[in-house]
């Protein structure tokens, strides 16, 4: 990334969830009671993850989010605030609970997970009007699909009406109901779009993609519907950027793995923090890959998210090597 003396402003829309983890000897069945053995408490979700690890790179990161009027709500809140993310567009839904993701681990490190969106089904394309002017003094508005379908498709709407760069992850959209709905054609006008090998072939209605030639062709699909650039993730095997420009595969960096829960939005910040100081979009995609990288050397998600300097450094070992 080049240096600049004012932040680059990046505005991050994406759910806020508290996830409760709980370690016990098994995981029970139905009717049973099992002795939990530890908890954790942390602040989750794509929203804060993504707009921590876009103000660890240096940015100005307003979020849009929901969370519920209760405790976990205020904690969130003031969690992020910490990590320097402005939250004065997080609402609040005084008569809802926050988004919940309750993991129970076993001692074999296996583990069921039951999720609550609580808040997040609440966030309303209203309220993304309301930050509009936020998201038109952005460089870069980030979206994460898992959201109301009006609302995402607002969000994207909105950027587009003020010329702010759309980063858009496309999981499935939820409806108002917290169910799930399918993919609006709005996903297509993003500027970059950044879907997981499963999400990419969902939305191409095709196949999952086994050959590196096969994920050509799905990228390739998604930009003749629209897209301007796509960044498929493909976990160990890199990304591939396919634009108009062609297709590039970015290996991926070699790290000691530990834990793979922070990658996803950790290249989602790392990368948007790139694209709102400008530069090639390969270089940009190979910066948010280092990132995604290192957040795999620590456990969490949050809390795995890396520094600029850290990126950098490995880059540079990378470039040495």
């Amino acid at each position: 990334m080049h240096a600049s003396a004012a932040k680059p402003k990046v505005v991050v829309v994406g759910g806020t969830y508290v996830d409760m983890a709980l370690r016990c000897e098994e995981i029970p069945q139905a009717g049973q009671v099992a002795p939990g053995s530890g908890v954790k408490y942390v602040v989750s979700g794509p929203g804060p993850n993504q707009a921590a690890e876009a103000a660890l790179c240096g940015c100005e990161v307003k979020l849009i989010s929901k969370v519920g009027g209760d405790c976990f709500g205020e904690a969130a809140t003031q969690y992020l605030a910490a990590r320097d993310v402005d939250t004065s567009l997080v609402y609040v839904a005084e008569a809802k609970y926050t988004g919940l993701v309750v993991t129970l681990v076993n001692a074999a490190g296996e583990n069921a997970v039951c999720e609550y969106a609580g808040a997040n089904a609440a966030l309303m394309p209203q309220e993304i009007e309301e930050a509009e002017g936020a998201i038109g003094d952005a460089a870069v508005c980030l979206i994460h699909g898992g959201l109301p379908q009006e609302t995402i498709v607002k969000a994207i709407r909105c950027a587009e009406m003020h010329g702010t760069k759309v980063i858009l992850n496309p999981a499935r959209p939820m409806s108002t109901g917290g169910q799930a709905e399918g993919y609006p054609v709005e996903y297509f006008g993003a500027d970059i779009l950044i879907p997981n090998l499963y999400e990419a072939a969902e939305i191409a209605e095709q196949g999952p993609a086994v050959s590196i030639q096969h994920v050509k062709l799905l990228g390739t699909d998604l930009v003749a519907r629209g897209a301007a650039c796509v960044i498929i993730t493909m976990g160990r095997r890199g990304c591939m950027v396919v634009d108009r420009d062609g297709t590039d595969q970015i290996a991926a960096f070699s790290v000691e793995v530990v834990d793979q829960t922070g990658r996803g939005d950790a290249f989602a910040g790392a990368l948007a923090a790139f694209c709102a100081v400008g530069g090639d979009v390969r270089e940009a995609a190979k910066f948010a890959s280092a990132a995604g990288a290192l957040a795999c050397t620590k456990y969490g998600a949050m809390e795995s998210m890396p520094k600029k300097a850290e990126i950098i450094e490995l880059l540079q070992r990378e470039d040495m090597g």
